[in-house]
């Protein structure tokens, strides 16, 4: 990345972040959404503390997953008011620069809030971490970024679209499966030990998809705004 490119994608982040502490309010939404939806995920398995304590991790990384939509599609929608998207388009301003500015605020709001629903699903679902407290919040960190990056693309392609809230999740869902399941097994690993030593193997899976996301994400952004 050239020092302009990082440059713009320092700047775009600052604004992004700035956005975001001043609208928090909505990060409060998207966290009792989360916690709504993880006490539902109690409701429907019912009373039977082994199986909520072997699942913690797949129920957390689907709150996750699920809040993240109304962060992922509200992304854009500052640079919707008054055109201006089209005028940063016209802007000597590299796609790039727009494009990770935009996905690492989005993957900074979701690792905040995964980290903030560990300890809510610990005492949910009565859980212990029997593993490693790093490797836990790591596989929250390249999980987050996964779904970031395609997440930012397509809610840059459906920002202008009748119905954005339905065709974000049906176009991202299905790209983000294998990140979901690595993510969520590795959590699940974090969280009750990993006596079989997999949990190095599942972290590079994830991270090559990390891999393969951002470099490929931003080199379409172009052409989505082009459109």
């Amino acid at each position: 990345m050239s020092p302009s490119v990082l440059s713009q994608t320092m700047t775009i982040l600052r604004k992004d972040m700035l956005l975001s502490w001043r609208g928090r309010a909505r990060l409060v939404a998207m966290l009792a959404f989360a916690v709504v939806t993880l006490m539902l995920f109690s409701f429907a398995v019912g009373p039977n503390a082994e199986v909520l304590q072997r699942h913690a991790g797949g129920y957390l990384w689907l709150a996750l997953l699920l809040s993240s939509v109304l962060s992922l599609g509200e992304s854009f929608q500052l640079e919707l008011e008054d055109a201006a998207l089209e005028g940063l388009a016209l802007l000597p301003v590299d796609p790039r620069a727009l494009f990770f500015g935009k996905a690492l605020a989005n993957a900074a709001q979701l690792l905040v809030l995964g980290v903030a629903l560990v300890p809510l699903s610990l005492v949910l679902y009565g859980a212990t971490v029997q593993g490693s407290w790093p490797a836990l919040i790591g596989f929250i960190a390249l999980g987050t970024a996964g779904l970031a990056a395609p997440g930012t693309l397509y809610s840059a392609m459906t920002s202008r679209a009748k119905g954005k809230d339905v065709m974000l999740p049906l176009l991202l869902f299905p790209l983000i499966v294998p990140v979901l399941l690595a993510a969520t097994k590795g959590t699940n690993l974090a969280l009750l030990g990993d006596p079989m030593g997999q949990i190095q193997g599942w972290a590079t899976v994830l991270g090559c998809f990390n891999l393969v996301y951002w470099s490929l994400c931003p080199a379409l952004f172009g052409r989505v705004l082009d459109d």
